[in-house]
């Protein structure tokens, strides 16, 4: 997400959780927000754009894209003929050719389920998560609980409302506010998307939820956002439903599923035989292809996570399901959501850009149709060509006892669809890839597209004053989170803040980067090079990481939002 989207949107540090998203994000779509946003590069503005930036030539050192060579649904060559033309900097002189970093996004996706349910759960600095909080505690640590309800891949379990509990409250969006979404897959290919219900415990629903139909032999994936720290999962049907939200103890965070690897397997295999068609990403309204969450021009401290679904919330803090009857009925509802990468492109990068989403119908508003999270990775799995982005080591969601964790990573991944790395990885190699790819890629997209978004409401107006200052700050943001700059890499973005820390213009360095691993981390050679070989010690949750921790500055959900830049 942020981180700010966890990732950029709203990085959850406690010394900056005034700043957060304290109300539910309201989405203001108003056209009119262009600031005098400046993107233009140090010395004047830059006439070429450098494909390769766009993630969209090939090199040697590319990664093929992800394969499942034990499944039918394989996902095509990423490898693109074209060579990468010189780098423009800064400047407007030609720099050096630096080809992307290897991606890792090759292998084998999990064929059985992976991870744990925490019952003595700790977070990713080893700390332990109070079970049994007031109020006030969960105000100030921002980690709730939620039960799952019994059989929760049935027809009657989707529509029973999951309860929120551990002291946090739905009314508490911006910090303690969990979505659950529903997407699932029949035999035929065909597929729809529901959105459970989530009440505050103790409270009921402002309206009964209404239970979906479903076809024998389907497979239902539930992914479950949070817009706080830590969410714990408990309840019976959190193993009924073969849910996962840690390894070991260890919580992954915001991200929880359940059954993801049982429908990944079916919805790949059906992919295969031409059962279920998933739609090409189509053309952008910049003459490059449509983004994908797996493509570095989009992603940042943390991808692939959180959902789409959006409730209605009552003056009395009941909760009901966001569709046209319930909105009719329920006075003064106000819509909450989860701060979301995936929404962050269904709702409004793709708009901005002229694509169009992947979407299925909404069993929970007949009315229409909605996108999903499982549906975007689908996407990005069949069509993201060229450098693929996977969740790297470096995420804060991934670490276990602040190191980074090989295990860990491959848990977040199998919840997601993305291939598995070798568990004698070396995790600093991959931390240090993501972060050139992402230095070097995003960038010149941003700028691309700045125009057009620029006239684009803000998904977070604490962080931007519109879409492209947002993106904008929500690299800077990343950069710092993931600990970039301990790989020899430069912030590629300078933002310009006003007096309440927004960011209202944003300049990008397009020069291109090429990372070194510290010393400690197996060499200096560079992040796709065989100078280094990691460390002789074991990450904590397993693989050889080559590092003992994160960066010193990757501050666990602390997305500020003061300068990032320093400035």
């Amino acid at each position: 997400m942020l981180s700010g989207h966890r990732s950029a949107w709203r990085r959850r540090g406690r010394n900056s959780r005034a700043a957060r998203i304290a109300v539910p994000l309201a989405i203001p779509m108003a056209l009119g927000l262009t600031l005098g946003i400046i993107l233009a590069v140090s010395g004047g503005p830059v006439t070429t754009i450098n494909q390769s930036s766009l993630g969209a030539c090939g090199s040697p050192s590319a990664s093929p894209a992800a394969s499942d060579s034990g499944s039918p649904a394989a996902a095509p060559s990423s490898a693109s003929p074209a060579p990468c033309p010189s780098a423009s900097s800064g400047a407007g002189v030609a720099a050096a050719v630096v080809p992307p970093a290897p991606s890792f996004a090759s292998g084998h996706t999990a064929f059985f389920p992976l991870g744990d349910l925490a019952t003595n759960p700790v977070d990713g600095t080893g700390a332990a998560i109070n079970l049994n909080q007031t109020a006030a505690q969960a105000t100030a640590s921002m980690n709730c609980t939620i039960t799952v309800p019994a059989r929760p891949l049935s027809a009657q379990g989707l529509a029973t409302p999951w309860q929120l509990g551990d002291g946090c409250s739905e009314a508490n969006t911006g910090t303690e506010g969990a979505f659950v979404e529903a997407t699932i897959l029949s035999p035929n290919g065909a597929l729809q998307v529901y959105n459970p219900l989530v009440v505050t415990a103790g409270t009921t629903p402002v309206a009964a939820p209404v239970a979906p139909t479903i076809a024998r032999g389907s497979q239902v994936i539930i992914d479950v956002g949070f817009n706080g720290t830590n969410l714990v999962l408990e309840g019976r049907g959190a193993r009924q439903g073969h849910c996962v939200d840690a390894l070991g103890q260890s919580v992954i965070g915001q991200v929880s599923a359940c059954n993801a690897v049982g429908f990944y397997r079916l919805a790949n295999a059906e992919i295969a035989s031409g059962r279920l068609q998933v739609p090409a990403l189509g053309t952008a309204n910049d003459g490059q292809p449509c983004l994908d969450v797996r493509n570095f021009a989009i992603v940042d401290q943390d991808q692939s996570d959180n959902v789409i679904t959006s409730y209605l919330l009552n003056a009395n803090g009941q909760t009901a399901q966001n569709n046209a009857a319930n909105a009719a009925a329920v006075a003064g509802a106000q819509t909450i959501v989860n701060g979301s990468d995936d929404k962050l492109l269904a709702a409004f990068v793709d708009p901005a850009t002229g694509c169009t989403p992947f979407t299925a119908p909404d069993m929970t508003d007949p009315a229409g149709n909605s996108g999903s999270q499982a549906l975007n990775e689908l996407s990005a799995r069949v069509n993201q060509q060229g450098t693929i982005a996977v969740v790297p080591p470096n995420d804060e969601m991934t670490l276990v006892n602040s190191a980074y964790s090989i295990a860990k990573t491959n848990v977040y991944r199998s919840l997601v669809d993305q291939p598995l790395l070798p568990a004698n990885t070396n995790a600093a190699q991959v931390a240090a890839a993501y972060c050139q790819n992402m230095t070097n890629i995003t960038p010149a997209r941003n700028q691309l597209d700045a125009t057009r978004e620029a006239g684009t409401g803000s998904p977070v107006p604490a962080v931007g004053n519109d879409l492209a200052t947002f993106l904008g700050n929500r690299l800077a943001m990343s950069f710092a989170n993931l600990g970039c700059n301990n790989f020899n890499l430069t912030n590629p973005v300078k933002v310009t803040v006003d007096g309440n820390q927004v960011a209202t213009a944003v300049a990008y360095s397009l020069a291109q980067q090429k990372a070194a691993l510290p010393a400690a981390a197996g060499g200096t050679a560079g992040a796709g090079g065989s100078g280094g070989t990691g460390g002789t010690g074991t990450t904590a949750g397993g693989g050889n990481g080559g590092a003992t921790g994160p960066p010193s500055k990757h501050h666990r959900r602390d997305h500020r939002y003061q300068d990032p830049s320093g400035e």
